[in-house]
Order: C-alpha cells, then structure tokens, then sequence
C-alpha cells in the first residue's frame, strides 16, 4: 500500500492541466481551461479544467474530481493504481510492501488481464529479438518491410513461435492463471482439454489505449496458406472493445495536438511506416469502418483529418459511410488519394518526410469534392446512376451540422453537377426536416405521460429519523432521494469548503471553559441536538468524516475530499468547489454569496435552519395524512393525540420562521 506521506507529494505534483491534456484538448477561457468531455458523446465543450482549484469538472455529464479522479474515470484503474500511474508520470518513487496472495486475488479480473496483457507483450517482444526463430522469421521479416531498429522498439513488436502452445506454457509456468490467458484471448481452450496460443508462427503488432497500456494484440501469419487467416486480432472482451481503440493514438497523440490535424490510414504497417519517416500524427482504424467510439478518440485532440487512401476503389467506397460520419461530426475532412500501387507505408519508405508533407499539400481535397468527382466517375453519363449519386451527396450535405458549411458546399455541388443551387438547398432542408420530426417522434413516443412520476420521486418520503432506516445512496442504481437533499448539499457545501475553519470561539460561562466550534463540527453537533441528521449517505459519511477530522493539525476539508479513495465522494466535492456549481433558487434567494467566508457564522446556521424548517413541515404534512385518516377510521383518541403533536410541532416552525426572519412561510 502507498502510505500517506507519498500520496501528499504525489497529489501535490499532480497539475490537472498537465494530465487532462494528455487525453483532451484543452483551450483556454478566462482563468480555466475548457474542452470536449472524454466521459459522453460530447458535441460542444463542457468540460472545465480549473488550475486554481486543482480539478476539473463536466457540466453535461457530472464526471470531475482531482487529476486522481481523473485517471481512475478515463484509464478504468483503481485509487491506488491511478496513484502510481501519476507517481511514474511525475517520477515520485513509491515505497510500497508486496503484495500477499489474498490481496492479489482480490484484485479485479481487469487489471489482471492487463497485468496478463503486458507480460505477453514484453515475452513477444523479447522472443523477437533473442529467440532464433523470433530472429530468423520475425525480424527478418520486419527488416524487409525496411523497419528500423528503434522503430521496432518503439511500437514493442514481437514475435509468437510457431508452436501450438509455447505460451501458454510459459505464462502458466511464470504464475498467470489460465483464466485470464482465455479472458485476453492470448489463448483458446477447446472441448477436449486442448490449449492453442491464438498467435502462433505470427509477427505482433500491440495495441495500446491512450495511456500506453496494452489491451490487445494483432498478429500476422507469415507463411502462405490459403487455410490460414493473414491477421488475426485478440477477441472482444472486458478491456478490448476495438469500436473504441485506434491503432498508434498513444504515439500520436501529442503530435495530433501540435500540427491540429491526424491522418487517417488502414493498416498497423501504414501507421509504423508514417512514423519511421517523421509523420507521427497518424492512426489507423486496423481494417474496422470507423465508429463513433474511434471518432471521439481523433477529436479530442483535433477537429481536422486527413483521409489516406491507397487507391483501391472498393476500399473508398467501403469508407465512404464512414467519412460521413466524421462529417456529422463536424469535423473538418479533407481526402488524398496516394499513386496507382501505393499504400501509406510503401509510400512513406520511398520519400522523405518534406517530401510526404508537400505530397499531401499538392493532392488533399475537400471531402465532398472528392466524393462528388468519385461518383461522377462512376456514374459515367448514366442517367438513373448520375440520379442516385446526386441523392447521395445531398445526404452527405445534409448531415453537416455547420450552416455556413452546408450552404458552402451546396453552391460547390449545384457548379459540380450541374443542378439549380435552390434545388439542391430544398432537398437539403428536406432531408433535416425530416431527420428533426422523425427525432420528435421518437423523444414523444419514448417520454412518459403528463402526470407520469417517477419512481425516485414518487417514493414515500422516509419517516422521522428515529422511526426510519437511513434512505438508499443516491448514487445506487435506482436511487430513492431523501427529500432534504437540497438542504443537505447546501449545508455539505460550507462542509467541504470551509469544514475546518473556526465559525465560534468563546468561554463557556458556567463552566469558564474555552469553546471552540468549527463549521463541520457545529453543523453535526446543531442536528444532531434535535436528533436530525444527513440522510444520503454519502452526505452523511461526509458530514461524519469533515467533523471527525476538522481539529486535526493540518486538515484542510476541500483537499481532503477531493483526494477521496471513493469517487462518489471525490465527484460530489468537485461539484460543491466549482465555481459554476449553483444551488437551487430556494437558497441563492436568500443569501448573498459574495464574501461568504466572511459571515459563516450568519450564513450556516441559516441554512441549519432552513432545514430543520424543511422537516418540521415534512413532519406537520405527515400529521396531517395521519389525521384524516384517523378521522376517517372515527379514532377520536388518535386524532386529539395527533393534534397536539401537530400544536407543538406549529409552535416549533413559527420559532423557526423567526429566526429565519426574511421568509414567510404557509400554514400546511
């Protein structure tokens, strides 16, 4: 375990800028930083990066916390393995016990198989370089694709022996279990018993998400048998969905952002060749038509692609839907067609690195342009083929989110196909229209009825505390929400900015004691003398700890909370330290936020207030349910009883309504 020494300095070192933009593009605005949220399909930027508070925060979606957080959210990893991730980001050496058995068992079936994962590429890669055969069929055959050493080492190629199970072997021999070696796909387990390595007598080409981490392999038969499949790539499974992984983004990554463009190619070869001649902004979809999971991957780095094809014409038509795509997107598209014979790779291996760049200058063309010239071509005067590639190309218009760039590009196709500009626009509008109704049909058939409640909130308000169970974690599956929640986030707001700041300090008079009350501790201690409470408990442990820890030497709540193990706790102190967060009118109303840190002692027992009001009239509609239906029943004992309760509990919010002073509230 990492002690809490070493996670200080880590945390201290973790700038949230400096790892966001490894995985998002950011730009800045104002004192923050903005840009597509990595979380959810994100069209508009919404996610904030905040290098003053140290977090960062999506206000679409809710994703946010400390760069900790962060990496646990975007790499899948747990607390302590995002630790170590930014420890060896920011070269913080970690002194840390071995870990025993159990706790190696206890570790998730994920990260075992990328534990799995990385040892099979390290084996590959050596076999590669030290085995006689990885030596004599492997690398001689990298060698004749003009691969450099370096080049090789870089992307961690390897080699797997052309023996049915050698792997296998090994990795049960080295102590990894059989079960993540079929999880990860390194190995297929038969009926009877047999075990076969998936990649026997192939070369090895990783594939790495964006933090380098290896979650498949693709391999390549050398021998030539009509039987045997050219590639074969690791199967679908917990860490490996390849509708959203690019081959290369890790190494491309940073230049992607540099140059604002990436170029798009097919193949593992076309991405290594590109590199080994200095071209890095380049990423391939490894044989896959693009998806939208891909697409996401380019654009948080750039809004500009360059399209490479090779000249096949079944392969540009096959990619076609994908490059629209893209469109849709609103990403900037442009297309190169490389020479008659040529790929990305044998083109790179032939020119220098200017030579690519003023290659690509001279031949890229708009996407439509080229589409538009591509079907022309194909339609060849035909009349009823020039008809259905007109048809295609206004739905590839209309697609295109940017207004200015739809009436651009319908002016350039009324000149390209010789039809009337306004022609074109009404087909165009048409085909929005009704993409618009078929989307508000679908949101009407799918929304509820008018008088429609949801479950969450048509569940029955939780009884007195010392009466009821606490109420369900709102961040449980089918959340049941307390219905003091807005007074809870309110007060859990002082809590997390200012949980260990003094808000009373005075000599007690009969006990001539001095007495120092700090705000998390004075907010559990005014509850809980009326034997009130948080009732989400995720507020609760929250409440719990702040006061707990808030006279501890050095505490300070909004870091403590925020380097939270438990993400739901790290998220809900994100939010309440933005600057964006907002409370709900009933209490921006009726407090000045401005200066706040300056009148805590105003400011918090206003809101202790507002939510013991909050439950006396939760308690007072109670009663009064309880009393009709004693009336009902004729239960003239009960109901004198329940009036009385209903006196004193009137009494309890006039005194309330008081101290409130500025509100006024109705008798229920």
């Amino acid at each position: 375990m990492i002690d809490q020494p070493t996670i200080d300095r880590i945390l201290d070192a973790a700038n949230i800028v400096d790892v966001v933009s490894e995985f998002v593009t950011l730009r800045k605005r104002g004192v923050n930083y903005v840009g597509l949220c990595p979380f959810h399909s994100d069209k508009s930027p919404s996610f904030y990066v905040s290098p003053s508070k140290n977090i960062c925060k999506c206000f679409a979606c809710g994703e946010g916390g400390t760069a900790v957080h962060f990496i646990m959210k975007h790499e899948q990893l747990s607390y302590f393995d995002a630790l170590r991730f930014l420890a060896k980001k920011y070269h913080i050496e970690i002194q840390e016990r071995e870990l025993t058995e159990k706790e190696k068992q206890i570790r998730s079936d994920r990260e075992s198989m990328l534990i799995v994962n990385s040892w099979a590429g390290q084996y590959f890669s050596t076999l590669l370089r030290e085995h006689v055969e990885g030596k004599s069929v492997g690398m001689r055959y990298f060698a004749e694709r003009g691969l450099r050493e370096d080049i090789i080492r870089k992307f961690q190629l390897g080699y797997s022996l052309d023996q049915r199970d050698a792997l296998y072997k090994t990795a049960i021999k080295a102590g990894y279990k059989r079960e993540f070696l079929e999880k990860t796909g390194l190995v297929i387990t038969y009926d009877n018993g047999n075990v076969n390595d998936r990649f026997r007598g192939r070369v090895i080409f990783p594939v790495h998400t964006l933090s380098g981490k290896i979650v498949a392999f693709g391999g390549r038969v050398l021998k030539k048998d009509e039987k045997t499949a050219k590639y074969v790539n690791s199967p679908e499974s917990e860490i490996y969905h390849k509708s959203n992984e690019l081959y290369g983004i890790y190494f491309a990554k940073q230049a992607i952002m540099k140059q604002d463009r990436c170029f798009l190619v097919e193949g593992y070869m076309d991405v290594i060749g590109m590199h080994q001649v200095g071209v890095e902004n380049v990423v391939a979809s490894s044989g896959t038509a693009l998806t939208q999971g891909q697409i996401r991957l380019i654009r948080r780095f750039t809004n500009n692609i360059t399209v490479l094809y090779d000249g096949d014409a079944a392969g540009i038509k096959a990619a076609l839907r994908g490059i629209d795509m893209l469109l849709e997107e609103g990403m900037n598209v442009k297309v190169v067609l490389l020479p008659a014979g040529e790929d990305p790779d044998s083109f790179a291996r032939t020119h220098s690195a200017s030579e690519f760049a003023e290659f690509i200058s001279r031949n890229e063309t708009d996407f439509i342009r080229f589409k538009t010239k591509l079907l022309l071509a194909e339609a060849n005067g035909d009349p009823i083929k020039r008809s259905a590639l007109i048809s295609d190309i206004i739905r590839t218009v209309a697609i295109i989110p940017d207004t200015i760039a739809r009436s651009v590009y319908i002016r350039e196709c009324s000149t390209t196909l010789e039809i009337d500009e306004q022609v074109l626009l009404n087909e165009v509008n048409k085909i929005r229209l009704h993409k618009e109704e078929n989307q508000a049909s679908k949101s009407v058939r799918n929304a509820p009825p008018e008088d429609y409640i949801p479950k969450e909130e048509a569940a029955p308000p939780p009884t007195p505390p010392d009466e009821a169970p606490t109420a369900p974690d709102i961040h449980s599956p089918q959340p049941r929400r307390s219905p003091f929640e807005a007074y809870e986030l309110a007060l859990l707001r002082y809590i997390v900015r200012y949980g260990e700041r003094v808000l009373y300090d005075y000599v007690d008079e009969e006990s001539n004691e001095r007495v120092i009350m700090r705000v998390a501790d004075y907010i559990r201690f005014d509850l809980e003398r009326d034997d009130l409470t948080f009732y989400t408990p995720t507020f609760k442990q929250m409440l719990d700890e702040a006061a707990e820890h808030c006279r501890d030497e050095g505490f300070m709540a909004s870091r403590y909370f925020l380097a939270h193990p438990d993400p739901n706790i790290s998220r809900v102190a994100a939010n309440l330290i933005s600057d964006k967060y907002q409370l709900s009118k009933y209490h921006t109303k009726f407090r000045e936020l401005e200066q706040e840190e300056n009148k805590l002692d105003y400011l918090v027992p206003r809101e202790i207030y507002s939510m013991k009001e909050a439950y006396i009239l939760h308690k007072i509609k109670d009663i009064q349910v309880k009393i009709k239906e004693a009336q009902n029943r004729g239960d003239m004992e009960q109901i004198f009883d329940l009036m009385k309760q209903n006196a004193r509990l009137n009494e309890i919010k006039n005194v309330l309504c008081k101290e409130l002073g500025e509100r006024i509230v109705l008798n229920m």
